[in-house]
């Protein structure tokens, strides 16, 4: 039901804001405080159509617009963001929960896959061969795709959609955002400076909403290719339905990372970086550490730092500076993070710090009906154990403690997922042989959180991953774009009389 006295937030349909024909709507909360600060449109079939239609409309223009001035709307897309990352860090706060200082972060992050985007003319460059036979030469082009579109999380409601839409525009495609209803109204800022860079009205639309949007995208005949960030449930089922109807689906799925620690790693710095890995954004990042698997006597010397620390967390609402973690997105995915707590104590792991006995007046004034939870560690965590095995998306740290090098690679490698991970050590040769050996798509050597630069691409393996080409980067062009190749030949240079042999170079 609509309600008056909130602000509705829209879709943006073919450069103009519009609630749509869908009567249905869903609050927008403030983590932090529990307040109701809108309502947000949940599109319905026909308004997904006529955001499909307006993208149809405007490609054939769009895909023949030279690279060139292609990026320099991009361009000027980039200065405007500049000019208003911290409005959009202050929104994702907001309605995200995360405090301020990491919204700024994923803004900036966001903004260098546009920086790499600008580059589109050189990123399009085909390959060409003169005389690949007698008078004959063969060169590549890549050409867009048409209608593309991306479904992304809450909790980048930023950085994720510029992960796909920046490099799919720029590439000649124009493209339908659909974004988490929990955060969205960062989405059409983002569509109003776009349209104040002077992107053509119709290439970039936002269509929100829930399940209902997503089936109505991923049957829609006119979608060729779509992009997705989630769950690894739905990453599977988004994969499926979309290559069913015969679309281009990338679906980026669940996360379980580890940290290994070996024994000659400087403790202090594992502890740092612990902190901000398993806490940051309360845990709530598909690249969160939320395992660290302890070798040799590393337990015994680094669990005391690890449990004082986590105490000591400074949590409060993201608009307060000094904040190092805030709230949890909502109740229910509050509950969902204290029923795994409440499973681990059961599993019989050893809880060194409980996160449930945090209390929202103690993240300051109007935070008593917020989402809050403190960081929970976990000692003596085992393979078998629930809380090791799934992915629990909140500020909860399992600690897993192993003999040697070899022991901890194997859990590793043996877990379904296969998204990030991370090793702290001073060895050289242990750190080759980890990045070597190591079953994961996205790797860091004493570094926490490896999330690829904006020209290298972001994916991860096994059940992390549905679909063969990572997001951004070079394979994002090729995502977003289809290979043609093109021999040709003229008149003067054809021999006389059928050749009936299959053609070799001569």
């Amino acid at each position: 039901m609509s309600q008056p006295n909130i602000p509705t937030i829209s879709h943006s349909i073919s450069g103009q804001a519009t609630t749509g024909t869908s009567a249905r709507r869903q609050h927008v909360t403030n983590p932090a405080t529990g307040q109701v600060t809108g309502q947000v449109c949940l599109a319905n079939v026909a308004d997904v159509g006529a955001a499909v239609a307006a993208a149809k409309a405007a490609f054939p223009a769009w895909s023949n617009t030279p690279p060139l001035r292609r990026a320099r709307v991009m361009f000027k897309y980039l200065e405007l963001l500049n000019a208003h990352r911290d409005e959009l860090a202050r929104i994702i706060t907001a309605e995200h929960g995360k405090v301020f200082t990491d919204a700024q972060g994923e803004v900036t992050r966001g903004i260098e896959i546009v920086e790499f985007a600008c580059g589109i003319p050189q990123l399009l460059k085909g390959d060409y061969t003169e005389q690949v036979s007698t008078g004959i030469d063969n060169w590549t082009m890549r050409q867009s795709l048409g209608v593309v579109a991306g479904i992304t999380p809450f909790n980048f409601p930023v950085m994720v959609p510029m992960w796909m839409y920046p490099v799919a525009i720029a590439c000649g495609n124009t493209f339908i955002l659909k974004p988490s209803p929990l955060d969205p109204s960062a989405s059409l800022l983002m569509a109003d400076l776009f349209k104040q860079a002077g992107l053509p009205d119709g290439v970039f639309n936002v269509v929100q909403g829930d399940k209902d949007a997503v089936d109505a995208l991923l049957v829609h005949p006119d979608v060729q290719a779509v992009s997705f960030v989630g769950s690894t449930p739905i990453a599977n089922i988004i994969y499926e339905t979309g290559a069913h109807h015969g679309k281009r689906v990338q679906a980026l799925g669940g996360a379980k990372n580890h940290m290994v620690v070996m024994p000659d790693a400087d403790l202090d710095q594992v502890v740092d970086a612990l902190m901000g890995a398993a806490y940051g954004s309360a845990g709530e990042r598909c690249m969160a550490i939320s395992v660290a698997v302890l070798v040799g006597d590393v337990g015994d010397k680094i669990m005391p730092k690890l449990a004082e620390r986590t105490k000591a967390l400074k949590i409060k609402n993201g608009v307060e500076l000094d904040a190092e973690m805030g709230p949890i997105v909502t109740q229910a995915a509050k509950d969902r993070i204290t029923g795994y707590i409440d499973i681990g104590v059961a599993e019989g792991a050893t809880l060194l710090a409980d996160g449930r006995v945090f209390a929202g007046k103690e993240a300051g004034a109007g935070c008593n009906a917020g989402f809050w939870l403190g960081g929970s560690l976990f000692d003596h965590v085992t393979t078998d154990m629930r809380i090791y095995k799934e992915e629990i998306f909140g500020p909860v740290l399992a600690c897993v403690r192993v003999d040697d090098f070899a022991q901890a690679v194997q859990i590793i490698n043996d877990h379904e997922f296969g998204n990030g991970v991370s090793c702290f050590t001073s060895d050289g040769n242990v750190a080759r042989e980890f990045a070597r050996q190591i079953q994961v798509g996205m790797v860091g050597i004493n570094v926490p959180i490896p999330v690829p630069m904006a020209w290298h691409g972001f994916g991860g393996w096994k059940r992390s991953l549905f679909g063969d080409m990572h997001a951004y980067g070079e394979e994002g062009v090729r995502f977003y774009t289809k290979q043609k190749s093109v021999m040709q030949r003229w008149p003067q240079s054809i021999a006389k009389g059928a050749e009936f042999v299959m053609p070799t170079a001569k």
